[in-house]
């Protein structure tokens, strides 16, 4: 049976036992009809489940003809059709199919008594929208079929939200998924027909209500549900239909409902949008009549939310327009624009802004015509095109009063029309974009409104500015608009313009001479005034030249992105410059490093022709782009430089530090891969005769027990990891011989030994190297004493490259890795751990991919197992299972994780047999002495439970349960809580009927017993959260790793407390944890007036507003005398939470997560990592066992006792006298020292060393 309707299954089983009527019939239903396959010896297929459900729904309603079906919560009715509709979408179609009739007899008259029944109406829903996608074009046409759809069709305005979810889920999947041939659902046409109707009745001023179980709904609301319906219906709806539906909607807005006109505008954006992106929603020759209806219907300027929708989808009708008819749109773009433009007037944000972003969208509108004329009348004072209009409009409304407020919105639409007029007259990019010719005064202005000291909007200016660079680039900003910051610009009382410096990193147009022959002078003459006001003293200003420069250097990037005058500026001077600054200024190095990365990968890309690689370029650069001749030349130049570059990349790599190398590593790497093949080989011959001269020295130096000279046998191992992947054949078999030596592999030197194993795993999988597996697998068994930890998880990666690699005749190999791969699965380091892991299946796809193990070449094997055996999976877990009769327990334990992983990875592939037989042998050590090898197998058994078929695993409950509750009472290592989780799975699983029976001892059927009342209580605290709308518990988030979570995922429903016995604690006893989710408030203080803009942080407070303090609250806390009325203060009251606070097992259990042998923690990333056994550790945890064992069994001799250890003072120690108990009066002493109930009422102030007069 497929996996997935049994997941669906399994959790419908379990509820025989549920309170709930509706619940436990399809449970008790499901379970008859499975004991029925089970006597018939039938297979439990998706098939034969709903043929059986056919049956007992033909049977239930043949009962009760006479009397109607009963539709109540625990009736058969609604539990058959709940069960047909979560079986139904697992049903092959022809089954359905040759079923229809029978189907729809059965379910279509039950339709009107549904109809006042949800749950049962809804699951009625889910199986005919299984049955509509089942059926082919022929059975469509049905008699009854269409009756039904249509009957869906108005469920979709039901008063019932869950109701009318569903049908309109049911008619959107089924509209949208045709039968083949056909494009659109026959269907479509009758969806079409009742919308329009509908609409139409809207727009006729009738509001329709749905005949239904609440007659007296609110007709405004079942337009609202329409217009839900329609949103993701209307793209599945046939072409033609669209334009009356579109003028339907566009009459709501006349209606004076605020809400149903914003979703009509809201669904026609979305459908406008999609006529552009699918050719089959054509809505071309609506659009003409589209743009007058909305030109003609403005909403009130009062109605801020509809007037910024209006302007929306106004934008996009217009942009849809363009798409389909760019000249007729142009002709109504300067009167859509002057409709837009008045909005910017309006006094409400959300207008404006919308308004902005209406006018950006008709900026996309402009076509090159409209753009030639603008240009060519570029110096009139008075234009008169539609382009030279909106420029003249939008440089006035920036001095005008009236659009103060919306300077903003203004900028914005500067910054649109600078992206829109981006096109040149040809690709050349000498010849200046229309940009350049119609924007520079206004982008003069906007600059020149920036440094008014007044001016209150300069992030918004600096956006556009932004854009300007980006477009037009600094060459012709900077014409324009010079920088002004050298001492001459100061002494003429010119405004300095340093703001455009950190906008020169965006990549632009300008060629990168422009870089050499303006910003290089420029950074010298600042580096000599830097240096003059250092020498004498004025360190803010030479701190300030310092900023400059940097600033000036960090544009350098921008300017390198495909550049056209590559080969004219990156001359020899410069590049000597480059080297000077990478080799000499720390702080310049990024900016150079990435212009070196950035000039060689965009001309590859743009060199290449390929649109994917273009894609990743940035959206400035695609826009104007050099040619792709021009980006092939660029290469060519720049290959001819890769020698002189890579030689001082090298030396820069060897001597920054490790933080910084990866950034160099990265420009290695894209300048070696343009490299000539002789170039490169000469860089290899080069390192390969560095790294011997540095091996032999530090070798050396350690036989000398010195220390090493230098790090440079590392560097030089990193810089051949870089070029590796482009050495050739015949080099790199030098290599992978070079490295298999012990001088490498088994050097004193962690790093050494790592990068080696690494180098040599990058060989392999190269594939550029003929390895003999056999050869280098016995050479890598001999070097395996001097392996370092730190190189463990490369040396994994090596081995399963090799495995990969072994022939199929070879697997007589793989014997020799078994223990090496088993014993790294116990591994402390979590790298080194995966990569086990990882060893271990890829030694187990291999056996599963067939062979032949030649058994007399195993070495060790007797002669009596001399002979061929088949390679598959069950063959390798024997191998693996050899281990289980290891020496020491680690490998034992070591054995069990192994076949755990290969178990989880090969669930499938593994036979029943020997599944039942590797539960049966690991089931065995369960008895163990030993914690590691138990901890192990707990392990498995949780994995089991959760991966093995239940009918496998049902025999073996009767050994498993006992077995599991000999541990069920240990608190080491957690086995009660590991054992507890277990037991819930397997309820889960199995049912509790089938685990409790198999418990054979009284002691033992107690502990199931708690489980199970600790279940139940965890749901009812569960329900009662959500009923008082208190957060529920969130589910732990999973690690990424499949089989980390099944084998350490609790999934405990349950406390983590290890008190069975003592009562639980109330929902309401202890205040809830607050977490991220808490809610902020702003704090208010009645006297003090709120500054928003100020100290706004000091102000946000997560308490809750019933925490206030109320009178008398902290008098509640106290007991108080029945015949005098006062106080009573408990001095025992502190003791008792001291011995709480002592005996918090809770507390002790997470501290030994945390700290103790066994206990692990999860990463950032949710990986898990162990902690390492130490000897503090070890003893540590015997000392907190002891303590543990002590407080329970000899709580009650240890209470009369008197302890040894100092006791805090009580609370008013200080004032009490020695012999005297009190102030004497009638009736008894007053031994009360006065002082306020608030501090009385703190237990803090109750554990501290010093008494509340500070007496000891």
């Amino acid at each position: 049976m497929a996996d997935n309707i049994e997941s669906v299954l399994s959790k419908i089983r379990p509820h025989t036992s549920s309170s709930l009527a509706h619940q436990k019939a399809p449970a008790t239903l499901l379970r008859a009809i499975e004991a029925t396959f089970r006597e018939q010896n039938a297979d439990p297929s998706p098939t034969a489940y709903f043929a059986a459900l056919l049956t007992t729904l033909d049977g239930a309603l043949q009962s009760s003809q006479a009397s109607g079906p009963a539709l109540g919560d625990g009736d058969i009715v609604p539990a058959v059709l709940y069960l047909l509709a979560a079986v139904a979408q697992y049903v092959p179609h022809p089954v359905i199919r040759s079923h229809l009739s029978t189907i729809l007899s059965l379910t279509s008259p039950l339709f009107p008594s549904l109809s006042a029944h949800a749950p049962a109406l809804r699951s009625q829903l889910t199986l005919y929208g299984s049955v509509y996608l089942a059926l082919d074009r022929s059975q469509l046409d049905t008699q009854g079929l269409r009756q039904a759809f249509m009957t869906v069709v108005q469920l979709t305005l039901d008063p019932r939200p869950k109701v009318r979810k569903k049908a309109a889920e049911i008619v959107k999947d089924v509209l949208a998924a045709p039968p083949r041939p056909l494009i659109k659902h026959p269907y479509a046409e009758k969806v079409a027909d009742w919308a329009k109707a509908a609409l139409a009745e809207v727009s006729a001023g009738g509001l329709p209500k749905f005949k239904g179980k609440k007659a007296d709904t609110e007709g405004s609301e079942v337009v609202i549900h329409l217009l839900a319906f329609l949103r993701p219906v209307l793209p599945t709806l046939p072409a033609e239909s669209l334009s009356p539906v579109t003028s339907s909607l566009l009459l709501l807005p006349r209606l004076g409902n605020p809400y149903l006109a914003q979703s009509a505008y809201s669904i026609l954006s979305d459908l406008l949008a999609l006529s552009m992106e699918d050719p089959t929603v054509n809505l071309q020759s609506h659009m003409s009549d589209l743009l007058k209806v909305i030109l003609s219907s403005p909403p009130l300027r009062s109605d801020s939310g509809l007037t910024a929708a209006w302007a929306g989808v106004l934008g996009r009708t217009m942009l849809a327009y363009h798409h389909s008819n760019a000249d007729e749109c142009a002709a109504e773009l300067s009167k859509v624009w002057k409709a837009i433009w008045t909005l910017l007037e309006s006094t409400d944000g959300i207008t404006r802004k919308a308004a902005a972003e209406a006018l950006a969208t008709l900026g996309r509108c402009f076509t090159p015509s409209l753009i030639s004329t603008a240009v060519k009348e570029k110096d009139s004072s008075e234009p008169k095109s539609a382009i030279g209009k909106i420029i003249s409009q939008t440089t006035k409304a920036l001095d005008s009063i009236a659009y103060a407020r919306a300077i903003p919105d203004l900028l914005s639409v500067v910054s649109s029309l600078v992206e829109n007029l981006r096109v040149r007259d040809g690709p050349n990019r000498k010849k200046p974009t229309a940009a350049e010719e119609l924007l520079l005064p206004l982008i003069t202005k906007v600059a020149d409104l920036r440094v008014q000291k007044t001016f209150e909007h300069k992030e918004t200016a600096d956006a556009t500015l932004g854009t300007a660079l980006r477009v037009l680039g600094p060459e012709v900003l900077l014409r324009s608009l010079p920088l002004n910051l050298e001492s001459v610009d100061r002494q003429a009382g010119r405004e300095p313009r340093a703001f455009l410096l950190p906008l020169l990193a965006q990549p632009h147009p300008s060629p990168l001479g422009h870089f050499v022959s303006y910003f290089v002078p420029l950074t010298e003459r600042m580096f000599d005034l830097q240096t003059t006001a250092d020498a004498e003293g004025r360190q803010s200003e030479a701190k300030v030249w310092s900023v400059l420069v940097e600033q000036i250097w960090m544009g350098l990037p921008g300017y390198c992105w495909g550049t056209a005058d590559l080969q004219e500026s990156l001359t020899p001077q410069f590049s000597q410059l480059l080297s000077q600054v990478l080799y000499s200024q720390p702080e310049l190095r990024p900016p150079v490093l990435r212009s070196l990365k950035i000039m060689v990968e965009s001309n590859v890309a743009l060199a290449s022709e390929d649109l994917d690689r273009i894609a990743k370029l940035p959206d400035t650069v695609r826009a104007d782009a050099i040619t792709a001749s021009q980006a092939q030349a660029n290469v060519v130049f720049l290959r001819s430089q890769a020698e002189s570059w890579l030689a001082v990349l090298f030396n820069v790599f060897g001597s920054v530090g490790r933080d910084n190398q990866g950034m160099v590593g990265d420009v290695v790497s894209a300048w070696i891969a343009i490299a000539d093949a002789k170039e490169v080989a000469q860089a290899y011959r080069k390192l390969v005769q560095l790294f011997q001269q540095s091996l032999t020295k530090a070798q050396a130096a350690l036989a000398n027990k010195g220390p090493a000279s230098d790090n440079m046998t590392v560097v030089t191992q990193d810089l051949l990891l870089l070029i590796l992947p482009y050495l050739s054949n015949e080099d790199a078999t030098a290599l992978l011989n070079m490295y298999l030596v012990s001088d490498v592999l088994e050097s004193k030197d962690n790093g050494v030994q790592k990068r080696g194993y690494k180098i040599l795993a990058r060989l392999v999988e190269s594939g550029k190297v003929e390895v003999d597996a056999a050869a280098v697998l016995t050479k890598l068994e001999g070097l395996v004493d001097g392996l370092a930890s730190a190189a463990k998880k490369d040396r994994f990666h090596l081995l399963a490259a090799l495995v990969v690699i072994i022939a199929k005749e070879s697997l007589h190999l793989i014997p020799s890795i078994i223990p090496e791969a088993v014993l790294g699965t116990k591994e402390p380091s979590e790298k080194a751990r995966n990569a086990a892991f990882d060893l271990v299946v890829a030694m187990g796809k291999k056996m599963a991919d067939g062979g032949v193990v030649r058994r007399q070449n195993i070495e060790g094997m007797d002669e009596d197992g001399d002979g061929d055996a088949t390679a598959n999976i069950e063959e390798y877990l024997t191998m693996i299972a050899g281990g289980l009769a290891g020496a020491s327990p680690h490998m034992i334990s070591a054995t069990v994780t192994a076949i755990s992983r290969l178990v989880f990875e090969f669930r499938e592939s593994i036979s029943t047999n020997m599944l039942s037989e590797i539960f049966t042998t690991l089931l065995v050590f369960l008895t163990s002495a030993n914690r590691e090898i138990v901890k192990s197998v707990l392990g498995f058994v949780k994995l089991a439970i959760h991966t093995m078929p239940a009918d496998l695993m049902r025999p073996h409950l009767k050994q498993l349960v006992p077995a599991l509750l000999r541990w069920s009472h240990d608190h080491k290592n957690h086995f009660k809580a590991k054992v507890r989780h277990i037991f819930e799975r397997m309820i889960r699983r199995f049912g509790w009927e089938d685990v409790y029976a198999c418990a054979q001892e009284e002691e033992a059927r107690k502990v199931l017993l708690n489980i199970k009342k600790r279940k139940d209580r965890a749901k009812r605290k569960r329900a009662n959260a959500v009923e008082e709308d208190d957060d529920v518990p969130k589910a732990k988030p999973v690690t990424g790793d499949a089989f980390e979570d099944v084998l350490y995922g609790s999934e405990s429903e349950l406390e983590d407390s290890d008190d069975e016995d003592g009562p639980s604690q109330g929902a309401g006893s202890a205040p809830k944890r607050q977490g991220k989710d808490a809610s902020a408030r702003l704090r208010i203080d009645d006297d003090e007036p709120m500054d928003l803009l100020s100290g706004a942080a000091s102000r946000v407070t997560t308490a809750k507003a019933n925490k206030r303090k109320k009178p008398g609250q902290d008098a509640a806390r106290f007991k108080t005398d029945d015949d005098t009325g006062k106080m009573v203060i408990d001095e025992s009251d502190s003791d008792a939470d001291a011995g709480a606070g002592e005996e918090d097992v809770k507390g002790n259990a997470y501290r030994e997560t945390l700290v103790s042998v066994d206990g692990f923690t999860r990463g950032p990333n949710g990986k898990v990592k162990f902690n390492k056994d130490t000897k503090k550790r070890r003893r540590e945890n015997e000392g907190a066992d002891e303590d543990v064992e002590m407080v329970d069994a000899d709580a009650q001799q240890k209470a009369g006792k008197k302890s040894k250890r100092r006791t805090d003072p009580k609370f008013g120690n200080e004032f009490k006298a020695k012999k005297a108990g009190g102030d004497v009066k009638k009736g008894g002493v007053d031994p009360y020292a006065y002082m306020s109930l608030s501090q009385a009422a703190k237990k803090q102030n109750r554990g501290g060393r010093l008494g509340i007069a500070g007496k000891r």
